[in-house]
């Protein structure tokens, strides 16, 4: 069965559930372009699983919905942190009277969040047996936590043995004592890093914790068909929040605060979620008005963009939505993504891996026959910018005036191959030095965007005389290629978990193969510099480590510098609140529907 055709199928199964519930019900319509992995906070990396985490858990803290630039504030916790011992000791209170959803994991009582949730979320992130992409946030970071770490060995955690770096001071105050000052923690509190999670739910559903997400957020998981949809729900204990945000100058902004502030949220009775990989029966299901928004994952289609939005040729973040839309009402809310997009090579990959200068030279060729002009032009529509630097723009520690991406020279890409021993044999094809046949394995997806990619990284390859494999995989698929470094080149791309340089220069902390690190890089230099920009605000002196760090990468070539796209959401007119957010995967619980 093609692809297209699942998608059709998934979407009317899901549009004949929606249209079934009748009534006073508010039902918000999304969709994802890609599968979710789960909703264990503790075991998932990718966006769409995040997206619907944000909606069943709560963080300690959280973003402002309309501040930019991005601001964090209080989110279970009752203020911002008191920081104290030089930046190393971080004390929260939380809000009391908060509960987690109704789940049989509690025997018909009532649970509320206590610190000792957070000590419990925090540790399993480190734990062995749970073998989190996240590992890497906080084991050698914390006070005595890495030494919790290495008693377990390959085993399970010891969650009962106290540790000195995160404690409940008692039932409300949770405390973090960091071994050197660091001052990403905020941001990253404010992200899906740590999430809270009741330790007697993880003890009853164990392996099987993916399927059974329990928090205190604003909505609980009713249904969930694996890579087709996902049903969430009202949760009946949540708290009372109120929809309160200062807007800025921006008129859209003051709208929002008219139609929204002094409501309870959330307004939503329901999201219905459906799973649809193809770009254009997803356009089709909101054209006719069966999907409510596109916010960002998806956004409008690429392919779509010249028929939905007139753009400005001469500047790319000038935009509006044609006469057609426009007169229906559709919302379009635009901003340039605090994310990158980059080609991994695989560090460890027998081809394409390694430090060696012939295995350098191959990378930058590949880097060099790649044209990113043609392709920021033809299949982004001109809605993205050259990616030039690890950090984006618009996130703390960016240099607008670096240039680390190869430009476009298959000449000179060619003359480099044919200098480190990559010759071209009988068959027209080049072959490794050592005379063996030379091909790159590139793990790529099934949809009609991945095949147009495909077709343009087969005219680079072609340009260098070089084979290349297709392997086609599911996300989740690639998810579990990438962490396990089982693939030669993949695309892949990052968004800001929380607006600082940080969560983007650790992409490539050698400690994070398995995790974040998808190119499985291993550089003593690089991780050095990281080590010590974490002990740095912002300011000259970490972009100075920033800048460093770069030329390294540069050096290297574990990445291709891709793109920055703009991010082009759009919402039906019955949709009140919307507006993109950078940092949140979904703003849903902020949203209301008055159809």
């Amino acid at each position: 069965m093609s692809l297209k055709r699942c998608a059709l199928l998934a979407l009317m199964a899901w549009g004949g559930a929606a249209a079934s519930a009748a009534g006073a019900e508010k039902v918000l319509h999304a969709s994802f372009n890609a599968q979710e992995t789960g909703f264990d906070p503790a075991k998932i990396s990718d966006v769409y699983s995040a997206a619907v985490n944000e909606h069943i858990y709560d963080s300690l803290l959280t973003f402002d919905y309309l501040a930019r630039p991005v601001k964090v504030v209080p989110g279970v916790a009752t203020a911002m942190p008191t920081v104290s011992d030089g930046g190393k000791t971080y004390t929260f209170h939380l809000k009391q009277g908060i509960y987690f959803a109704p789940d049989p994991a509690f025997k018909g009582k009532r649970r509320e969040l206590t610190a000792e949730d957070f000590v419990f979320s925090i540790k399993r992130l480190s734990d062995p047996t749970v073998a989190s992409p996240l590992s890497d946030a906080f084991t050698d970071k914390l006070i005595g936590l890495q030494g919790l770490v290495k008693k377990a060995g390959k085993g399970r955690l010891n969650y009962d043995e106290p540790v000195e770096g995160v404690r409940a001071l008692d039932r409300y105050t949770l405390q973090l004592k960091f071994l050197q000052p660091f001052p990403p923690l905020p941001f990253m509190l404010a992200g899906s890093w740590v999430q809270a999670q009741a330790r007697e739910v993880i003890e009853v559903y164990g392996d099987n914790s993916n399927a059974h997400p329990v928090g205190t957020g604003p909505y609980m998981l009713k249904a969930w068909k694996p890579g087709t949809s996902i049903s969430l729900v009202r949760n009946p204990n949540f708290r009372q929040e109120v929809f309160h945000y200062e807007p800025g100058p921006d008129p859209r902004d003051q709208a929002i605060a008219r139609q929204m502030n002094g409501k309870r949220y959330p307004q939503i009775d329901r999201i219905e979620i459906a799973v649809i990989p193809e770009e254009q029966p997803t356009w089709l299901a909101f054209k006719s008005g069966e999907v409510d928004l596109f916010s960002g994952n998806p956004s409008i289609p690429q392919p779509l963009i010249r028929q939905v939005l007139r753009l400005d040729p001469k500047d790319a973040s000038r935009a509006e939505l044609k006469a057609e839309y426009r007169e229906r009402g559709i919302q379009l809310s635009r901003s340039l993504e605090e994310g990158v997009t980059f080609y991994a090579f695989n560090m460890q990959d027998p081809t394409v891996g390694g430090y060696g200068k012939a295995r350098i030279a191959l990378r930058r060729a590949i880097a060099m026959a790649f044209d990113q002009r043609e392709t920021i032009r033809d299949i982004r529509r001109n809605q993205a910018v050259q990616m030039q630097y690890i950090v984006p723009p618009n996130v703390a520690g960016h240099n607008p005036n670096f240039r680390a991406a190869y430009p476009f020279n298959p000449p000179l890409a060619n003359a480099l191959l044919d200098q480190f021993g990559y010759k071209i044999a009988a068959d027209g094809y080049r072959r490794q030095p050592d005379g063996q046949p030379l091909a790159i394995d590139f793990v790529t997806g099934p949809s009609a965007i991945d095949k147009q990619w495909n077709e343009y990284w087969q005219k680079a390859f072609d340009r260098i005389k070089i084979r290349v494999n297709f392997r086609v995989m599911q996300w989740n698929e690639q998810v579990k290629a990438l962490q396990g470094c089982k693939y030669g080149l993949v695309g892949a791309a990052w968004n800001a978990d929380y607006p600082d340089g940080d969560n983007f220069v650790q992409l490539l902390y050698g400690p994070n193969t398995g995790g974040s690190n998808y190119a499985c890089y291993q550089s003593p230099r690089y991780d050095a510099l990281y080590r010590q920009s974490r002990l740095l605000a912002d300011g000259a002196e970490r972009n100075a480590l920033y800048d460093r760090m770069n030329k390294i990468v540069a050096g290297d070539t574990p990445w291709i510098f891709s793109d920055i796209r703009f991010v082009n959401g759009v919402a039906q007119p019955w949709v009140r609140g919307f507006k993109v957010h950078p940092n949140f995967n979904a703003i849903w619980r902020f949203l209301d529907v008055q159809k």
